[in-house]
């Protein structure tokens, strides 16, 4: 494999926003062999997150730290940030021989070195052709603390855990009140995170008891980066929300599985002229009497929120026979189809985004069926075949609260993996009823 083609496959997974991009003033984006360079040129101080390395890692020698894998650790633990291999401390970009650069034994370090693992850890080489550099992106990671350990010669058979961590420019080692608290920070980010993922539900259903104006059943669906959108970075305007809405609705009508509109396709022009909301872009059809509400909503950070409701039935199925079904009033029918078609116009949706917006972090994903004037028993239709009518199989169960179902989007996930995602999710939903 070549410098080019291995450097194209590691950056698809890099950090777009980094030290250098912040001091050069660039928009989020791969970083470049001519960024590093004028970085260098500028005599861009080390710092916590940038780190100047000349020569590349060597193994380590008579009894010493995997020297590699504790910069890797360090950084894991402060804030993440980059080495960057072939620059002297003179800031003069001498390069690397690339030949003599092992990438496979360099992860091999850190998986026997760095616990718990680092699986976002991203290396790849810039060059302009006659010289190379090595660049070691290390995410901030949601599981720090993370200890190094070793052995030394004289005592062969003795570990030792540490626990690095950047301070400035230089890597120190944890005193143990201060691990103490990296092992309370790591608990507490995990609760923040499914605090705010919760908050975000609750917002969507106050507003759907708030303005639905009929009992009915609703996907509610939060995505949120584990990392959010640099707030030094420029978020969505409108030109570019609409935009994006507009791609995401268009790209769901093609989807081939499709066997009923999605939420997307129903909301008409009210998609695609977004008003501003606090910190977001919102597109709702919930102040309009449509047989199927519906809202989407862009937040600055990255997060993006759905809520529709699934007890709409297309027009072809009222065609079909059953439009007395749509008038049920002891159970709220809720569409396997409808779900499945929301799922896929949610996913496509936070997909747009992580493209847009360079996203390098992986999406929590959340969702439920809720009613809007509950508790309602909630009813499931499918069909036995693909085009066939929906109705409710005998064996199926008839729950008035559905479980919140979670999963996670890697980030820059391919439209395989958007599919897979969001199957999962509609499958996860639909599986409480007894389907």
């Amino acid at each position: 494999m070549g410098i080019a083609d291995t450097s194209v496959a590691a950056q698809s997974r890099a950090r777009t926003w980094t030290r250098l991009h912040q001091h050069l003033g660039s928009a989020p984006g791969p970083l470049t062999y001519d960024m590093v360079c004028q970085a260098a040129a500028d005599q861009l101080a080390e710092s916590d997150d940038l780190d100047w390395k000349r020569d590349l890692p060597v193994p380590p020698m008579h009894g010493q730290w995997n020297e590699f894998a504790k910069d890797i650790s360090a950084m894991a633990n402060t804030r993440g940030g980059l080495l960057i291999y072939g620059v002297a401390n003179d800031h003069s970009v001498v390069g690397i021989d690339w030949e003599k650069a092992d990438l496979r034994q360099y992860a091999q370090w850190v998986r026997n070195h760095v616990h718990p693992y680092l699986p976002d850890l991203v290396m790849f080489p810039l060059t302009d052709g006659a010289t190379t550099l090595l660049v070691v992106d290390v995410p901030a990671s949601e599981m720090a603390p993370h200890l190094v350990h070793g052995r030394s010669d004289k005592d062969k058979e003795q570990q030792a855990f540490t626990v690095p961590y950047r301070d400035r420019d230089h890597t120190a080692w944890m005193a143990e009140h201060q691990i103490e608290r990296a092992y309370r920070d790591r608990f507490t980010r995990t609760d923040s995170a499914a605090e705010a993922l919760r908050q975000h539900s609750d917002f969507l259903t106050k507003t759907i008891t708030a303005q639905a104006s009929k009992p009915s059943a609703w996907l509610v669906a939060v995505a949120r980066p584990t990392r959010s959108y640099p707030h030094g970075a420029p978020p969505l305007n409108r030109d570019e929300a609409r935009y994006l809405l507009h791609v995401a609705r268009e790209r769901g009508t093609k989807l081939p599985a499709r066997r009923t509109p999605g939420p997307m396709t129903g909301m008409g022009d009210a998609l695609i002229n977004p008003r501003p909301g606090l910190r977001r872009w919102v597109s709702s059809t919930m102040e309009i009497d449509y047989n199927r509400n519906s809202l989407v909503e862009l937040h600055h950070d990255g997060t993006v929120t759905l809520a529709t409701n699934v007890s709409w039935y297309p027009p072809s199925s009222v065609r079909q026979g059953f439009a007395e079904e749509a008038g049920v009033v002891d159970a709220l029918p809720v569409s396997q189809r409808v779900v499945a078609a929301a799922c896929d116009d949610f996913l496509i949706t936070i997909q747009e985004l992580q493209r847009k917006l360079s996203l390098d972090s992986t999406q929590q994903i959340t969702a439920t069926i809720y009613a809007s004037n509950g508790p309602w028993a909630l009813e499931a239709r499918t069909a036995a075949f693909g085009d066939g009518r929906e109705s409710t199989p005998p064996y199926t169960r008839r729950p008035h609260h559905i479980q919140p179902v979670h999963t996670l989007l890697p980030p820059i996930a391919d439209d395989e993996e958007v599919a897979r995602v969001s199957e999962e999710l509609s499958n996860d939903l639909m599986s409480q009823f007894g389907l």
